[in-house]
């Protein structure tokens, strides 16, 4: 299985191969992109049956050209032959095309630069972003199943890539410890990749301009690739452990997201086991999952942000039943569930896995 140290990849594949390792497979998480933090390794070496390999390969988005995307691939096909593995995960589906995989491959549809183009710009792509798009294409295509994990997401990468929409299979979190609402204090969290213009991080800063309470926001405001973000109004904690983000979800009365582009969304998920209170932007994704247990705004409306974070805040009744409404809608989204969801899948392609030369025909 692939993974990258980034974002909420790395939640997602050590969640499912922990799940996995617990059925007695053998799992092989394979890191792309910047090597994981401290914490991130320990996480992963503490899973009995699971092994972690920092490949140094690049992340596809990451690449400076196709060849270098076509390098990695080659480099995972080599390590998948050698590890004799009877299937293929990616959490990184351009890699799929030139890999030469001899055993079945499942791509998983995070995100994906055309989508994510379609939502926050729209209109022609920028070259940069158009040969990029054309590998995940053709790795999509090699790929011998697609999962994503919201319909909305399915349909919207079965429109950008004139594909059969994706199965979908909803990704899960294990609850904390002791779960359930807790004593709160007064104040707003977010977190997640905060330089990324898809999590719209300044509607959220501009909100905060308007409330007189601490609004909190973990994670980085530097990308890998460079770009930045400053909060003017908001607190930035910077990138925090899992342990430290569960600790302040369970202190926190209003867990807020004004994102633009979130094909699932994992740290809501995990603000709703928390029982956190939820305002999040009114997108076809969160409204998939979380209608009737959210308050959902215009997504670039900071004062109705504003507004309907300080009502919750201002009736602790009200925002304790709206968190318990999420965490009761969170129990739908559970570890067991997206596992189940996973091996059924992977049973799937195994049973009717195609020759590797019918996938490279089809890959043509």
């Amino acid at each position: 299985m692939t993974a990258d140290s980034v974002g909420g990849v790395w939640t997602y594949a050590l969640d499912l191969a922990q799940e996995l390792a617990a059925d007695g497979l053998r799992v092989t998480l394979a890191v792309l992109g910047p090597s994981p933090q401290d914490d991130q390794t320990a996480a992963a070496r503490a899973i009995p049956g699971l092994e972690l390999i920092d490949t140094g390969l690049p992340l596809d988005w990451m690449a400076e050209d196709p060849a270098a995307i076509r390098h990695g691939a080659e480099a995972l096909g080599t390590l998948a032959r050698r590890l004799e593995v009877d299937l293929v995960h990616l959490n990184s589906p351009a890699l799929a095309a030139d890999a030469g995989f001899t055993v079945p491959v499942v791509g998983v549809c995070h995100s994906c630069l055309a989508t994510w183009w379609a939502t926050l710009r729209g209109g022609a792509l920028p070259s940069d972003f158009l040969w990029r798009i054309e590998v995940l294409a053709r790795g999509y295509r090699a790929c011998d199943a697609l999962a994503a994990p919201s319909a909305a997401f399915a349909q919207a990468t079965a429109a950008a890539y004139g594909l059969p929409p994706p199965v979908v299979v909803r990704n899960g979190r294990r609850p904390p410890p002791g779960g359930g609402p807790g004593g709160r204090e007064r104040f707003v969290f977010t977190a997640g990749r905060l330089w990324d213009d898809g999590k719209n991080i300044a509607t959220l800063d501009a909100a905060a301009a308007l409330l007189k309470v601490p609004v909190v926001a973990a994670g980085s405001l530097e990308g890998p690739g460079g770009n930045r973000r400053t909060l003017r109004h908001a607190a930035a904690l910077g990138r925090l452990d899992a342990v430290s983000v569960a600790a302040w979800l369970a202190r926190a009365p209003v867990f807020a997201s004004a994102a633009l582009y979130e094909p699932f969304g994992l740290t809501v998920l995990e603000a709703a086991q928390a029982g956190c209170a939820l305002v999040l932007s009114d997108i076809a994704t969160f409204r998939e999952l979380w209608d009737g247990a959210a308050l959902f705004v215009e997504p670039r409306d900071s004062a109705a942000l504003a507004a309907t974070i300080r009502r919750m805040l201002d009736d602790p009744g009200e925002a304790g039943r709206l968190g318990e409404a999420a965490r009761l809608k969170a129990g739908q989204y559970g570890m067991e569930s997206m596992a189940s969801g996973m091996r059924s899948l992977y049973r799937s392609v195994l049973a009717h896995h195609t020759s590797t030369p019918s996938r490279k025909e089809a890959v043509a």
